[in-house]
Order: structure tokens, then sequence, then C-alpha cells
């Protein structure tokens, strides 16, 4: 038998709990376009495409990860050092929308527990951590791979809790919620290294050709030091 994580599946959580979290992803949704359209450009919007694009066709490959699990490239901190957050949020919704639709990948009733795991929790987790990083680390192709792994690995982790918590509130078996927390941790800290080295990979190719194509590039730019206040000394060797 072979497990795909993260995706739910149909009757995995309950109709009250699923409804109410497909609701959340819709308002979500909402305001990731609002906030979106005032990051779209001609040189965002094309990025966008390309990003959703290419986070579709490196899901359709999986990894083994344990005997009977594999994974896959999530594209949550992907899409956001790329496109930006909200932009990135509706990347990877339209991915799991149409492998949800034309490939039963996740399950329908499931699909707004799928989108606030993968495409709300991961992509903030992971543009939060980009951010906190990205004032640490150096802004090189280097700097931002190493960005790109250590946010990967740490959002796809956070993803899979989401799961523990929709699980907590309205999961439809009696099972241990430590032992699932612990569970899903331990395979997705795998799953997570996997998305590190695509990522990091991806990003620190796009920033040496094009970095002004890279969202966190011009987000965090590095702020210059104020000059330093003139002392009396120099004011008045400068007037001699």
């Amino acid at each position: 038998m072979n497990v795909e994580a993260m995706h739910i599946a149909n009757g995995i959580v309950n109709g009250p709990v699923s409804g109410a979290f497909a609701a959340l992803a819709v308002l979500a949704l909402a305001v990731c376009v609002w906030r979106g359209r005032a990051d779209l450009d001609d040189r965002l919007a094309p990025m966008a495409g390309l990003v959703a694009a290419f986070i579709f066709a490196v899901q359709m490959l999986n990894f083994q990860v344990l005997p009977g699990v594999s994974g896959h490239l999530l594209g949550g901190t992907l899409a956001a050092i790329l496109v930006g957050p909200w932009v990135g949020a509706l990347c990877v919704s339209t991915v799991l929308v149409i492998q949800c639709l034309l490939f039963a990948d996740g399950g329908l009733t499931a699909l707004g527990l799928n989108i606030t795991n993968m495409a709300l929790l991961g992509t903030a987790a992971g543009y939060l951590l980009v951010a906190g990083l990205l004032r640490l680390l150096p802004r090189t192709p280097t700097g931002l791979a190493a960005t790109a792994f250590v946010a990967s690995v740490a959002s796809v982790v956070i993803s899979s809790q989401g799961f523990v918590l929709e699980y907590w509130l309205g999961g439809t078996t009696r099972l241990s919620l430590p032992t699932i927390s612990l569970t899903m941790a331990g395979v997705h800290v795998l799953i997570g290294i996997g998305e590190g080295l695509i990522a990091g990979t991806t990003v620190a190719t796009v920033s040496r050709v094009r970095p002004d194509l890279v969202y966190a590039l011009r987000r965090f730019r590095a702020v210059p030091r104020p000059a330093a206040a003139p002392t009396p000394a120099t004011v008045a060797g400068g007037a001699a």
C-alpha cells in the first residue's frame, strides 16, 4: 500500500469541520486576491503562471520517504520567495484544485482542508521564516538557497500539524493525537528535506539569472546604514 503524505482524502475529517475549513479557505483566498492585485504587474503576472506550472509539474513526481509512504513538493515556500505570500498562496491553491478535480489527488470534501494546510498555512509559515532569515543571511544565491531550504523544511512540518489540529476537531476515527502529531512531523521532516533541496536549487538558479524576478530579494532589500552624525571636530575641520 502506498500512501501519499499530506493530501487528505474524503471521510478522514467529518463534514462540519471540513465545511468550516472550506469557508475559511474561501475567505482567506478572497483576501489573497485582494492583496495580491497590488503586487501583480507586468513582471510578476507571468512569473506567477510559471510558478504554478512548475509546482504542478513537480508535485506529479513523488519520492519515497518511508516504506509505503511517498511525498512531493508542496511549494508554499518556493512560491512565497518567487512571487510573494498572497500570489503564492493563490498559485498553490490553483494547483490543488486542479489536482483534486482532474486527478482525484485529495478528496473533494477535503479540498478546504488541503488548501488551508498546504496553500495558506504552508505559504504563510514559509514567508515569515524567509522574512526573518533574509535579515540574517546574505542576499546572495547561496544565502537565498539556504533560506529556502530551512524555510521549506519548517513550513512543511508546520503544514502537517495543521492536519493534526483538523483531525483533533473532527477526526472520524479514534487515534492517539500525540502519535499522529509525531508521525506526521517525522514523515514531513523527510519530505521537507526533499522540498528544501528542490526549492533551494530553483531559487538560487533564478536569482543568478534574473534576480529582479525574485520577490523576496525585491521585498527585503538591504537597508543602508544611516550616515554618522557630524562631530564638532569634523565640523570645525570642514569650516577651516
